[in-house]
């Protein structure tokens, strides 16, 4: 039987390639990328297949830098602490970190998607941007879908991260035109009695920054969650040298609405009859 042909084969991967005496990083020798490579150049590497020149390293570093940390009122945070209480290691706790990403925090992907599909309907409208952007919000109002990547709990207005972003984005020639639909629409939105207050968020930006870099929205929530695994080492590390085994939220930061009940009463309510060899009755 001759041999079968890569495409034939159970896996094929374009990533990387070992050999007995080097490594292949998308067909580039690792011993030549090492020390001639910023991990941010790798990580578009990798991801994106090709080398990147200086303006999009330059905008994919501030997405990575974008985040970092936000102390204990991230939940994947919260979460990577509680688990290391437990189980002391840091892999556990980086699981438990990414575990709790997802539509209502850190995850781009989705406000990705609508950006791109919002500039779809815009190119296919042939209306002038702005009679665009009042019409789709009008419709996303009446439909009850909320645009992804708008609002925080703190700020106001303006998130000051993401407008850092924005402006490093439009500067290296890397905030695309569909980030220009998505801010119009923001802008329409915004224009609605009590919703002059809410900026694009962070997580906003980075999925229009993302988009404008060629990233694909799940390759996209990928990058966020790379953004953030420095700040929760750090959270572990911390967590591990404290050694307060199993953290618990205390009792007086519970409300605990559990009434006492009588099981034997309840149960002969119900006519239910206990397995055969069960007491029945308390000794």
């Amino acid at each position: 039987m001759s041999e079968s042909t890569p495409s034939n084969r159970y896996w094929s991967t374009s990533v990387s390639q070992p050999s007995a005496d080097k490594v292949l990083i998308r067909g580039y020798d690792l011993q030549q990328l090492i020390g001639n490579l910023s991990f941010t150049s790798a990580v578009f590497l990798l991801i994106r297949g090709d080398l990147p020149n200086p303006s999009q390293v330059r905008v994919l570093d501030g997405v990575l830098s974008a985040v970092l940390d936000y102390g204990l009122e991230k939940p994947g945070t919260a979460a990577a602490r509680f688990a290391v209480s437990a189980n002391p290691s840091m892999a556990a706790g980086l699981a438990a970190a990414c575990l709790s990403v997802g539509p209502h925090t850190l995850a781009t992907e989705d406000t990705s998607r609508f950006i791109i599909k919002a500039h779809e309907r815009y190119q296919a409208s042939v209306l002038p941007l702005e009679q665009f952007a009042e019409q789709e919000v009008a419709r996303l109002r009446e439909a009850r879908q909320r645009i992804p990547g708008l609002g925080h709990p703190v700020f106001k207005r303006v998130d000051p991260r993401a407008a850092v972003l924005r402006d490093l984005a439009v500067k290296e020639g890397c905030w695309p035109a569909e980030a220009e639909v998505y801010e119009a629409l923001h802008a329409a939105f915004t224009r609605l009695p009590g919703k002059a207050d809410i900026p694009i968020n962070d997580v906003g930006v980075m999925a229009a920054a993302l988009v404008g870099l060629g990233f694909s929205p799940e390759e996209g929530t990928g990058i966020a969650i790379l953004s953030t695994m420095p700040g929760v080492v750090a959270h572990i590390s911390e967590e591990l040298q404290a050694r307060r085994p199993i953290r618990i939220i205390p009792r007086d930061q519970v409300d605990y609405e559990v009434p006492e009940r009588d099981f034997h009463m309840d149960s002969e309510g119900v006519d239910w009859e206990a397995p055969s060899g069960t007491a029945s009755e308390p000794q």
